[in-house]
């Protein structure tokens, strides 16, 4: 027997206490500190005189045999290999990368303008290359950008046109859109299958107003509130996402707020999430308004312990640890968190084909076409499809790469070179803020 590779044993935020964790054989504790203090000693190859604790830990799998944990993980790996064969895949479309907005923090704002307009023509490629391509999974269409819900007349009938055709192909449309003409274009959205519509807001007027305005400079918060309002009123669900940096993270208190007040919080139609601006190929903001991924949840946890109304808005994840609060059980094995090329591609209006919305819109990043003629780069495909824990040569000694799967290959990919190569994320430090945070009792 000897000490998991797979444990994941740290110290809880602001409490004596500690946790072990195994994403492999699906168990985690919380340790007292003396039995803390035995399983130190353990995972040190020390002796430590306590058959009931040693019991235990060969019983969930946090003492093994190589042997064994060895064939586990081949058998957990299938599984998984078989699960996401039948998972749904999401499949982006962008009709345009032009935007009405001037972001202070756009990543998207040195792409090169891409000749010609979207047709019918385009649009019925997509369908065909779709129904054949991935004939049989479950899948469902996001519409990406730029800005997809551009208030021009011929905007209107492209999108119309797009929810005419996802209608006759019985898929479900999500929107990811500045929420800026949702109003004007409620009537169109109405017409189709809405799973949701994923709006930005950066905080309270005045700071939303500071960071995502107009071209021009006029504001634009007014607007999304109506937006937002007007899709709750016609049961469409709204995904509002909060883009943080240390420019607007105390404005997160007064949002929150303001959406309780409005009575968002309350709609089984309303859900949140936060988004970190980070660099992805560049960005426009100082590094030095950046939060790292820890940084970041390290505030969110003390803005949470100060202004718990916080959470009724949204519910840091800190890794796995809300998941084993809300279900009691740990989720399965993470063997892999990048989805480009297995559960998500990317088409645009000019025919390409992309792993990502992180990569689509950039010319050396395409991985074919599907118009006006379908072609693939299957070298480089099956490239982004092999990425794995088991293909990272860093995440194969890595203790918590099975609740972290490597990361985004994207910016991996930027940053290290390789698309096999890792974007760690800081599990150990997560969970250490998520046991405080969810295991209060």
């Amino acid at each position: 027997m000897y000490f998991s590779k797979h444990n994941i044993f740290s110290k809880i935020k602001d409490s004596d206490n500690y946790f072990i964790v195994n994403s492999l054989t699906g168990n985690a504790d919380i340790l007292n500190p003396a039995d803390a203090g035995k399983v130190h000693k353990i995972r040190n190859n020390e002796v430590v005189d306590d058959s009931e604790l040693i019991h235990e830990m060969e019983e969930k799998g946090y003492l093994i045999e190589e042997a064994r944990e060895s064939k586990l993980f081949r058998s957990k790996y299938l599984d998984f290999l078989d699960t996401r064969d039948d998972d749904e895949v999401q499949l982006f479309f962008v009709p345009n990368y032009t935007c009405n907005f001037a972001c202070t923090y756009c990543y998207q704002d040195e792409y090169a303008p891409s000749k010609g307009n979207l047709t019918t023509e385009i649009i019925d490629s997509f369908f065909v290359y779709i129904q054949k391509e991935f004939a049989g999974r479950r899948k469902y269409i996001t519409v990406f950008g730029g800005e997809p819900l551009l208030n021009a007349p011929g905007q209107k009938e492209s999108i119309s046109y797009l929810i005419h055709k996802a209608n006759a192909a019985q898929l479900e449309i999500c929107f990811v859109t500045n929420g800026y003409t949702l109003v004007d274009y409620i009537d169109i959205l109405n017409r189709g299958v809405i799973r949701e519509v994923q709006i930005t807001m950066d905080g309270t007027a005045d700071v939303h107003n500071a960071r995502r305005f107009m071209k021009g400079g006029k504001g634009t918060f007014d607007k999304i509130v109506e937006g937002v309002d007007v899709c709750i009123a016609n049961n469409i669900t709204v995904n509002l996402r909060m883009v943080i940096d240390k420019e607007n993270i105390e404005n997160l208190t007064d949002l929150a707020q303001y959406a309780i007040d409005k009575g968002w919080t309350s709609s089984p139609y309303f859900k949140t999430q936060i988004g970190r601006n980070y660099e992805l190929h560049h960005c426009q903001s100082a590094a030095s308004k950046l939060f790292s991924r820890i940084s970041l949840y390290e505030k969110l946890y003390d803005l949470a312990k100060e202004h718990p109304h916080i959470l009724e808005f949204y519910k840091p994840a800190y890794s796995i640890s809300k998941f084993l609060a809300e279900n009691g059980s740990m989720p399965d094995p993470l063997f892999d968190s990048c989805p480009a090329c297995k559960t998500e591609w990317a088409f645009d209006y000019t025919g390409k084909i992309y792993s990502c919305t992180a990569t689509v819109g950039k010319a050396d990043e395409s991985l074919g076409t599907f118009y006006p003629e379908v072609s693939r780069i299957d070298e480089v495909i099956n490239l982004w499809e092999s990425r794995d824990v088991t293909t990272i040569p860093e995440c194969k000694t890595c203790s918590v790469q099975l609740a972290c799967g490597g990361g985004c290959g994207s910016v991996a990919k930027n940053r290290n070179g390789s698309v096999c190569s890792p974007d760690c994320r800081p599990v150990e430090q997560l969970l250490e803020l998520g046991f405080a945070a969810w295991f209060k009792e």
